[in-house]
């Protein structure tokens, strides 16, 4: 479906969560002869990234960078970069949004997305880091999912096993009950010892993460019962 495309402003915030909006038409006759009655309204983020998500964002470039080129300095930063921006936009971004950023000034919620997205493409392709990857995430509920259907540990990144925190119950077997909504950790044995040795609330707050819940596609990659 052709669309025209228009900018605007908003006005007015209501109580109850309605916005006014100024728009002008790129041509009056247009309108009135294609009949316009809805609209497509994008909001976009009037934040700016901020300085520490751009240190986030160019230290997991700099580690994909190193690990295809096996060197990091500013060419194959660059490189990596144009490469990994092209990926997400044609991955991650969808129709009118999809469109050329800038890191020295894209909006919050964007660089969110892209940090989001760079962390989930180390996982997937097994990319060593220097620093654990944690410390470089905008949503650590996000990369536990990602490390959960990747089988890597949370806290250190080796093979890992699912960990339910939600204990499953005595007596009950864990291949008849129903896993999903159950809150759950990928963690490699070393780690899974340690949470069961410290307690749950200590280890969480160490390691600074978030279980999640175990979804279909979760349950499938640890061939859990679903229903």
């Amino acid at each position: 479906m052709i669309q025209e495309h228009m900018m605007g402003a908003v006005k007015d915030i209501m109580e109850d969560g309605t916005a006014v909006i100024h728009a002008a038409l790129p041509s009056l006759d247009r309108a009135l002869l294609r009949e316009y009655r809805s609209v497509e309204i994008i909001l976009p983020d009037g934040r700016r990234i901020s300085p520490e998500q751009r240190r986030k964002v160019y230290a997991l470039i700099g580690e994909v960078a190193e690990y295809v080129d096996g060197i990091r300095n500013a060419g194959t930063i660059e490189s990596a970069k144009r490469t990994l921006k092209m990926e997400f936009m044609l991955s991650r971004m969808e129709g009118m949004e999809r469109r050329l950023f800038s890191l020295s000034n894209c909006d919050v919620t964007t660089a969110r997305e892209f940090i989001n997205f760079l962390v989930d493409f180390i996982i997937e392709n097994d990319i060593p880091t220097h620093v654990p990857l944690i410390e470089n995430c905008e949503d650590v509920a996000r990369y536990v999912y990602s490390c959960l259907i990747n089988k890597k540990c949370a806290v250190c990144g080796r093979k890992a096993e699912l960990h339910h925190v939600d204990a499953v119950g005595m007596g009950r077997n864990r291949k008849e009950i129903c896993h999903i909504g159950m809150r759950a950790l990928p963690l490699c044995r070393e780690h899974h010892i340690e949470i069961h040795s410290t307690g749950r609330e200590d280890f969480l707050k160490k390691y600074i993460l978030e279980p999640v819940q175990i979804d279909e596609r979760i349950a499938k990659v640890y061939r859990l019962k679903g229903r």
